[in-house]
């Protein structure tokens, strides 16, 4: 009798892990981009295209971007958007050059992009002046409403993302790259592109819509992984490899398709999880048929973009080659909450992290 009432009193079933997700901010924060990119894209256009005219006029001899974690993943989505549609060099300056070296470098004739979650960190902000004192027309990408960056900058274009409460940045992270997209389509002329950007709060929303539940299902017992991804594509690899640590506790590692071909690709056996992304332009052949490559090797292998035999598809819109990978985090984040539950995790409360950094 007591053995059929044990059978009898099971404990209850977890709750749906794609169901607590909802509930969770860095769900609902990501979900809000959208409605937000809608209102930066209206609010911005007229400092962007003020912007555009004077970069022209300007003929920056190169661009040098500045920031930490996120918002570098979109500083190089920036780097390879500008080199690509404007034929400028862009180069990432390390913050410690201004903060713990104090190096002064020549910077007449360069545009230095700051992009910044809060306008806060000192070593941002040191950068900053570092790059301004050496001659760079400053231009900040800011979410916070006020910061000490808004004073050092010579023009601000607002993230306008709204508070993010989640320590995973989510939508300020996508409407970092549909800034940084609004300003070079204004300083290139670009209509076509233009028009995308037009398209853009439509399709996240729908990209929000997305399942990747197959990706949680192959990524729930993972321990390690590569995100991929070339071009455009490889900020966005690098941010999901961030959101993989940081919600989901996965070590995962982002690399160029090009890169991962030399030694990491001595890492790849039977079920080790590879997660690609491709979007339509030059790359796209490339990352394809390293897809392949992975999969005859055994990997777990999920792409986003673009077909490989051997893997598993992951739903994405086809649209302007720079906003294809936009699209993409905005369905991978949706995903990453989901898993970071399927995991027994927070996503809202990552171990050992704090909203602001405030790195020297």
């Amino acid at each position: 009798m007591r053995s059929a009432e044990m059978t009898q009193e099971q404990p209850p079933q977890s709750p749906d892990p794609f169901v607590q997700a909802q509930s969770t901010l860095m769900y609902r924060e990501a979900g809000a981009s959208p409605a937000l990119a809608a209102q930066q894209l209206a609010a911005n256009a007229g400092a962007a295209s003020a912007l555009g005219t004077l970069l022209r006029t300007r003929k920056p001899r190169a661009v040098i971007t500045i920031a930490r974690g996120s918002s570098d993943h979109a500083a190089t989505f920036a780097r390879y958007l500008i080199e690509t549609e404007l034929g400028v060099l862009t180069a990432s300056l390390a913050p410690s050059i201004g903060s713990l070296y104090d190096v002064e470098i020549d910077l007449a004739g360069v545009v230095c992009l700051a992009i910044s979650q809060s306008g806060k960190s000192p070593d941002l902000l040191r950068a900053v002046e570092t790059a301004k004192a050496g001659g760079a027309f400053v231009i900040a990408m800011i979410n916070a409403g006020s910061s000490p960056m808004h004073h050092i900058a010579d023009a601000v274009l607002p993230v306008m993302a709204g508070p993010e409460l989640s320590v995973a940045a989510t939508k300020s992270f996508i409407l970092s790259l549909a800034g940084a997209t609004q300003l070079v389509a204004a300083w290139r002329q670009d209509t076509a592109l233009a028009a995308a950007l037009a398209d853009l709060p439509g399709l996240l929303q729908q990209a929000w819509q997305l399942d990747w539940s197959a990706a949680v299902a192959a990524l729930q017992p993972a321990h390690n992984l590569f995100v991929v991804g070339r071009g455009l594509g490889f900020g966005v690899a690098q941010e999901a490899a961030l959101k993989f640590k940081e919600t989901c506790g996965l070590h995962a590692e982002a690399f160029s398709s090009a890169e991962v071909q030399h030694g990491p690709m001595a890492l790849v056996k039977p079920g080790f999880p590879v997660l690609a992304f491709t979007q339509n332009d030059p790359t796209s052949a490339g990352v394809t048929e390293l897809a392949a490559r992975f999969a005859a090797c055994g990997a777990t292998l999920l792409l986003a973009g673009g077909a490989a035999q051997g893997a598993t598809m992951l739903e994405s819109i086809a649209a302007h080659p720079v906003v294809e990978p936009i699209l993409m985090i905005q369905s991978f984040y949706r995903m990453a909450a989901q898993l970071s539950r399927a995991r027994g995790l927070d996503p809202d409360r990552p171990p050992h992290l704090n909203k602001i950094t405030r790195t020297l």
